[in-house]
């Protein structure tokens, strides 16, 4: 047992000081296998710390579910942490930003518009208090002072950018304290004077988030912090990536100085990200500062460790710089051997528009529901109905993504992006519109907006009521598979459902090439692998070794726009696209 306090210039532990040294890895963005792996490489690069968040939504997608199993098994996560020797922080929320979908707040909190966002209304705070009793029932245990690796644990999340609401924030914290968390409580905001002062309490020990100006941002939170230690909990290693943009990076050099600068302060850090991983799966988040940019499906953020777990120049390069404080154990991983290369032909087409009902069931509704009105939540709905003739179509908001269809032809596509919302048809006839939630909202004061086509329909100024309703389970490939297992003679238009069977010696990362396709997500052996969009800047989705079968394995494609390869392509490593240099 071990006892971790603040002391009046440093973290203690056993009274003794000790300086965290920190990197974020989110269990969730990782598969599970691979959990050890990515806390040994934070551990051989000098690292005496893991920091995780918790994402509200990936565990409870309904309510009255808490769901611990497989890839959310914090419990297994922080024994593991443990096992390695290394300490941990959790970051709970409930809010957490981490470009993550809704910022990790559910969109079954919202279906009742009139309940609050991170804020003391009633209705929020009861749905809070039963997350984190949920939470704090595995992160409790785990405290150092019960034997664990937990040394502290985090209140909300920036939250002097969102809002100034002390009587929220203190209910938190008593509830924290309630739950059996008894190590230090920690806040994190920007430096300055109006986030830090918004986003804590007396009592909270405050903590910054910045990638550079050094001493100029310790000098603004020492304001704020007048004794304790000094930490930067997200010293922010590199940046994240969104749809149609470049791929971010860094310098490790310039880096690696700004890390130099905050060890020679003193402080303790948390690099933001030591490790991003993936948003598999439609867990991708997005901003939306007047224009929406939906954020890629590689949370790489240039890292020390990249989206594959390999290490890269900014690992060797942080890890030079803390060995010259720290001891660093061991030897650095070695590079990553290519991965297998080759090519396999999509087959067995099934067009979504000819057979709707292999996809789900039908729903009826008179007036045009949005996505957060269905049960579960679905992130692709197809809808129909008749409409009487020619006319402008106009929708109240496209959120995100809406193609149109007339008697199964094409007739256009509306991206929220474009602040598109209205096309002309150019006769009546059935009308289908497969609508595509790309992210929702994980920053700033559009947390917890609907999804779908809001605000309704009209055509010509005249409501369209009388809507069919199919939601589409996209957390699996469709058991559906119909042909003759031909390969496909050439594009083929979308919405589609492709397959492709592979073969594979033995288990291996693999790095799927999406050059070529339009739009859509894919699955390996039924494993969600995330979004692709011919927008780039991402160009290859990952595929942990985990997911991969000796000899023969299953690819499936949801494409929804429109590709011209009719292969499916595995390249030696990952590509994430154009930088600005």
């Amino acid at each position: 047992m071990a006892e971790f306090t603040i002391g009046e210039h440093d973290f203690l532990l056993d009274g003794a000081p000790f300086r965290v040294l920190s990197g974020a890895l989110h269990y969730f963005r990782v598969h599970p296998d691979q959990w050890a792996d990515r806390i040994d490489k934070a551990r051989r690069m000098g690292l005496n710390t893991v920091e995780t968040y918790v994402p509200w939504n990936a565990h409870a997608p309904e309510p009255g579910v808490f769901d611990l199993s497989g890839g959310l098994d914090l419990d297994r996560f922080l024994r593991l942490v443990a096992e390695a020797g290394m300490y941990a922080i959790v970051r709970p929320g409930p809010y957490i930003c981490a470009e993550w979908d809704g910022g990790g707040l559910p969109a079954w909190l919202f279906r009742d518009p009139t309940v609050g966002v991170r804020r003391a209304e009633p209705r929020y705070l009861d749905a809070v208090r039963g997350y984190l009793d949920h939470v704090h029932a595995v992160v409790a245990p785990h405290q150092v002072h019960r034997g664990g690796p937990v040394l502290l644990v985090q209140v909300e999340n920036e939250y002097g950018a969102f809002g100034d609401d002390e009587v929220y924030l203190k209910a938190l914290v008593e509830h924290t304290r309630a739950a059996g968390i008894t190590v230090p409580l920690t806040t994190v905001d920007q430096p300055t004077d109006e986030m830090l002062a918004a986003g804590g309490l007396p009592g909270l020990h405050r903590t910054a988030s910045f990638g550079s100006r050094v001493a100029e941002r310790l000098a603004t939170l020492r304001r704020h912090q007048p004794t304790g230690p000094l930490m930067c909990s997200e010293f922010w290693s590199g940046w994240f990536d969104h749809w149609g943009a470049h791929h971010h990076t860094t310098s490790a050099e310039e880096s690696a100085a700004e890390l130099d600068a905050l060890l020679a302060a003193g402080a303790s850090v948390n690099l933001y990200v030591f490790h991003g991983g993936t948003n598999f799966g439609t867990t991708s988040g997005a901003n939306d500062k007047g224009v929406y940019q939906p954020t890629t499906t590689s949370y790489d953020y240039d890292a020390p460790l990249d989206e594959a777990g390999h290490p890269t120049a900014k690992y060797h390069a942080f890890r030079e710089v803390i060995a010259r404080y720290h001891d660093v154990p061991g030897e650095p991983p070695p590079p990553a051997p290519p991965a297998p290369v080759f090519d396999a032909p999509l087959r067995d087409p099934v067009r979504l528009l000819d057979a709707p009902a292999l996809f789900g069931a039908w729903e009826r509704h008179d007036a045009l529901p949005v996505f957060d009105e269905l049960t579960p939540v679905p992130r692709v709905v197809l809808l129909r109905t008749a409409v009487d003739g020619p006319g402008v179509l106009c929708f109240g908001e496209v959120r995100d993504r809406a193609s149109v269809f007339l008697d199964g032809r094409p007739v256009g596509v509306l991206l929220r992006g474009n602040h598109e919302r209205a096309l002309g048809l150019p006769v009546g006839g059935e009308l289908l519109v497969l609508v595509e939630d790309d992210g929702r909202v994980n920053y700033g004061p559009r947390l917890g907006e609907a999804k779908g086509l809001v605000g309704g329909a009209t055509l010509d100024g005249r409501p369209l009521t009388g809507w069919d309703v199919l939601p589409l389970d996209v957390a699996a490939p469709p058991a559906i598979r119909v042909g003759d297992g031909a390969p496909l003679p050439g594009p083929v238009a979308g919405p589609v459902l492709l397959h492709a069977d592979l073969a594979v010696d033995e288990p291996a990362d693999l790095f799927l090439d999406t050059t070529g396709w339009g739009k859509g997500m894919a699955w390996f052996n039924g494993f969600a692998l995330g979004r692709y969009w011919s927008r780039g800047p991402q160009r290859t989705l990952y595929v942990p070794a985990p997911v991969v079968r000796a000899g023969h394995n299953e690819l499936v494609v949801l494409e929804t726009a429109t590709p011209t390869r009719a292969t499916a392509r595995f390249a030696a490593g990952l590509s994430l696209g154009h930088t600005e240099s």
